[in-house]
């Protein structure tokens, strides 16, 4: 059994905890946040995360799960320190590194004792380096303490099955020895390791969601390319997938990305090739499409209403930026709804998780209990989220009760010729609408 010490209850923090404490090691949580350490003594979990909220109580039961404002007796004995805070984009793209720098200070002022620590923010390249000339530099009382790397690679909705079964773990750190206790750690994953030094462990997380990004929004400028020569964008993503080369993950259509991860890291990237003089024309025109995504569905409103925008009444079908969490950070949904609002529209919505974070940050938000609910007197209705819910809607019964029977599928899940045979007028990204409004007037 490890002793550990995550520095940080976030989304990142939280789950490498309650992880690290279900394989066995006795975990001490700290965060400054006193209401967030308050909430999760008394079993609270402030993050909406699939098998998270049993993983801490289990945890916190057996005794192998603490939390604690206190660095000092956080980091008291702990053979492993998880530096796991959160760095946003400032304006420049950059990474926001004052909680970083905030918390090695309070490391540095708290350890004194031979300890491992282990970033898992993700935090520009270099960072690793700083971290060592800081804690070198005679705050430690004579301490040792080695600095590792170790990226996370978590899909919010997926996030504890990540953890617990990695496709593979990056640790980059300059000394061996320190480098296999850190492995040693990670041991009951069985994963495969990728042993590095540190600015490369830091760049493969940046490098890897980028990728990711853009083959997101190179599918959606393909969506874009079938819907103008009337060509279905699922059969495009189904021929492409079947080539051993590229595969299938990330071809999916849709409104573009969100959350913390990708867009943060691609202007992340953005930045550090300027800083570089190198060119970012590539990671400027994934976030341009991304950018231009979500425009979809106003654009299609304007186009399907005409003059009666003003006043009428859409659905969301979904908020947050991917099913299977909470999070609305940069989530698609939220900037059409706004776009919608300024339309003059009344925009209602329904959501699984998110409904409750969205009506804060959206006051003017009508929110539905259900799917009934949402489509009942609609105009159009928007499927947003891909939750498994919306995939069995009876659209039967959401067409009779629609005011309008407009539906936009931002997400493929509707089969377009099962939902034109309902009655209703079906628009789908990248689904050939060119094509079918070209065979429209020549029949």
């Amino acid at each position: 059994m490890a002793r550990i010490s995550i520095v940080g209850t976030g989304y990142v923090g939280l789950v490498a905890a309650a992880c690290f404490a279900d394989l066995g090691n006795r975990v001490v949580c700290v965060d400054i946040d006193a209401d967030k350490i308050a909430a999760l003594r008394s079993g609270r979990v402030p993050i909406w995360e699939p098998g998270l909220q049993e993983l801490v109580a289990r945890n916190t039961a057996a005794e192998r799960l603490f939390f604690t404002t206190d660095y000092r007796d956080g980091l008291a004995g702990s053979q492993f320190i998880f530096l796991c805070v959160d760095t946003p984009s400032l304006d420049d793209g950059r990474p926001d590194m004052r909680r970083v720098e905030a918390a090695v200070t309070s490391i540095a002022a708290s350890v004194t004792h031979p300890v491992v620590l282990v970033n898992k923010s993700t935090v520009p390249v270099g960072t690793g380096e700083w971290v060592e000339e800081r804690l070198a530099s005679g705050k430690l009382a004579g301490s040792q303490v080695s600095v590792a790397s170790c990226p996370e690679f978590l899909r919010e909705g997926s996030a504890v099955q990540d953890f617990m079964h990695p496709d593979r773990i990056v640790i980059g750190c300059p000394l061996p020895d320190v480098a296999r206790r850190v492995a040693d750690l990670h041991k009951p994953l069985a994963a495969p390791l990728v042993f590095t030094d540190l600015r490369t462990a830091e760049l493969i997380k940046f490098a890897s969601n980028g990728y990711l990004a853009t083959r997101i929004s190179f599918v959606n400028h393909i969506a874009r390319l079938c819907e103008a020569t009337g060509v279905d964008v699922q059969e495009v993503a189904r021929g492409m997938a079947l080539d051993s080369r590229i595969g299938d993950g990330f071809l999916s259509p849709g409104l573009g990305f969100g959350g913390s991860c990708f867009p943060k890291d691609l202007r992340a990237l953005r930045y550090l090739g300027h800083s570089y003089g190198i060119d970012t024309a590539l990671p400027d025109a994934v976030l341009s499409i991304n950018r231009a995504a979500r425009a979809w569905v106003p654009e299609q409103v304007r186009a399907l209403l005409g003059e009666r925008v003003h006043g009428a009444e859409i659905g969301l079908l979904g908020l947050a930026f991917k099913p299977g969490t909470d999070d609305l950070r940069e989530a698609p949904a939220m900037d059409i709804a706004r776009e919608l609002q300024r339309a003059g529209c009344t925009v209602r919505a329904y959501d699984p998780a998110a409904l409750h974070k969205a009506s804060a940050l959206l006051p003017d938000l009508v929110p539905a209990r259900n799917a009934w609910e949402l489509a009942e007197g609609a105009d159009v209705l928007v499927i947003c989220t891909e939750w498994n819910e919306f995939r069995h809607l009876d659209m039967k019964r959401i067409a009779s009760i629609m005011r309008r029977r407009i539906l936009l599928d931002g997400r493929g899940v509707c089969d377009p010729a099962a939902m034109r045979k309902l009655g209703f007028v079906f628009r789908g990204i990248g689904r050939g609408q060119a094509w079918e409004r070209e065979a429209g007037r020549r029949a």
